[in-house]
């Protein structure tokens, strides 16, 4: 596929460098020569200096004939008359956009072929901020990921010694949870991907990814490790727009505290916040944390633009007493350093973004794509389609399938029923499939096993 994504920042340099690894086409825009001579160093891409929005530009990128362009510049009107220009003057297929501004997204009658032409939206900090929400809502999760709009999800937790589960055979989660229908997708010991059979032993300190029917994850969770206590308080470092956005989707459920360092942008926070105290001050300063019981608080999670400053100030709060802590961390160098010592969970504001991007990159009917173990592995839901003659799956049980190694299906979504996937589930056409893959290199494989053939009609 030949790909135009314009902008060289963190989101754009995450996105070239995962599709340049898919055997894609990429050119990468930016006004940064310094950015784009270091992309083209170290990736198979082609690159082109200039405005991201100007015609003359597009068509230096290859805009004649691409098949996609991916708008993430810093900012939002570039991003926006670039999607024109291309469809107006190159007719490009599929026009991507990162807008951010609320001003913006609040009128969805802005972005229709007949206004402007964006295929697909994406705002990093609606994604983050959903991705928070999860986590709060489970505590004790490592990540959770909602498919088939919300009715099936994946969640990923670490075994704990004394565990029910830790030391028994995955076989035994049945009995132990009757009437309760559950697939453990992948288990990843040490950092090693592990692919679970009914024989596998689970250990302490695995981390355990598994899938199942929205309404049964707190109690498949309990299994797999002490469900931890609700989150009540929460502290929120940064009042940019994540740290705004996140306060008002929690402020009706939790006792929600905003700590911001500038005085202007505090008042503006605390006359659109309902509910919430919005403090101003340093995140990281030990006193200002102890006045407001940091040894009391559930989640402190720190969310302002600057990534040391989230891992100080959550390493202070963690070791301040509070439950558990969140840092927003950009540089993908800094997210597996933190995250194996005193931070909880790293959040990558690029992951959450590949994942909706992938959706639209990805051969054959796929609808959701999410980005797990900093892009090691994904979870992808596609849908069968054709008939037993026509496709490779329709008509076949799973394990009729020739999954690629490594892959494995988790659930299947069918009228609005979900299905947990066991070796003698056949698939219909219709259904939407929840597939793990732990090798990135097989996705290929994967998709071509939802493309039709040409019997299909």
């Amino acid at each position: 596929m030949k790909i135009i994504v314009l902008g060289a920042g963190q989101v754009g340099s995450s996105v070239a460098e995962v599709l340049a690894k898919e055997a894609n086409d990429i050119t990468i825009v930016d006004t940064d020569a310094e950015k784009l001579q270091e992309l083209q160093d170290r990736l198979d891409i082609r690159t082109v200096q200039g405005q991201a929005a100007h015609p003359e530009v597009l068509g230096r990128a290859g805009g004649e004939d691409a098949d996609m362009i991916i708008a993430v510049t810093n900012q939002d009107e570039i991003n926006m008359v670039a999607c024109q220009v291309a469809y107006t003057l190159f007719h490009t297929p599929t026009k991507i956009a990162r807008v951010r501004g609320v001003e913006f997204l609040s009128h969805p009658q802005l972005f229709t072929q007949e206004a402007l032409p964006i295929d697909v939206l994406i705002s990093p900090e609606q994604l983050v901020t959903e991705y928070v929400q999860r986590l709060i809502e489970y505590p004790g999760a490592l990540q959770v990921l909602d498919f088939a709009d919300g009715r099936v999800q994946l969640v990923a937790v670490r075994a704990y010694y004394g565990g029910p589960l830790v030391g028994h055979e995955l076989k035994t989660l049945r009995e132990h949870m009757p009437g309760i229908d559950t697939r453990v997708a992948a288990i990843f010991r040490r950092g090693t991907p592990i692919i679970p059979e009914g024989d596998t032993i689970i250990e302490a300190d695995d981390e355990v990814f598994f899938i199942a029917a929205k309404r049964h994850i707190r109690v498949v969770m309990k299994e797999l490790r002490r469900l931890d206590r609700p989150c009540k308080r929460i502290i929120i470092a940064g009042g940019g727009n994540i740290g705004m956005r996140l306060a008002k989707a929690l402020e009706l459920n939790y006792q929600v505290k905003l700590i911001d360092h500038n005085p202007q942008r505090s008042k503006d926070i605390s006359e659109q916040l309902e509910k919430t105290i919005v403090l101003f001050g340093d995140a990281a300063d030990e006193e200002l944390l102890l006045e407001e019981n940091i040894e009391h608080t559930d989640v402190f999670c720190a969310v302002t633009n600057d990534d040391e400053a989230n891992i100080l100030s959550a390493m202070l709060a963690k070791g301040l007493g509070a439950r558990k802590v969140m840092a927003l961390i950009n540089r993908a160098a800094y997210v597996d350093l933190v995250q194996s010592g005193i931070v909880d969970i790293a959040i990558s504001p690029q992951q959450a973004s590949i994942g909706s991007l992938l959706a639209h990159v990805r051969r054959g009917d796929v609808t959701a794509v999410h980005s797990l173990r900093r892009g090691a592995a994904e979870a992808i839901e596609a849908v069968a389609h054709g008939d037993v003659n026509s496709s490779k799956v329709v008509g076949r049980a799973i394990e009729e399938i020739a999954l690629p190694k490594g892959t494995t299906i988790g659930a299947i979504v069918r009228d609005k029923e979900v299905i947990i996937a066991h070796h003698d589930t056949v698939i219909e056409s219709g259904d939407h499939i929840i597939l793990f893959v732990v090798d990135k290199k097989r996705i290929s494989e994967v998709e071509r096993l939802f493309q039709v053939g040409i019997t299909f009609i």
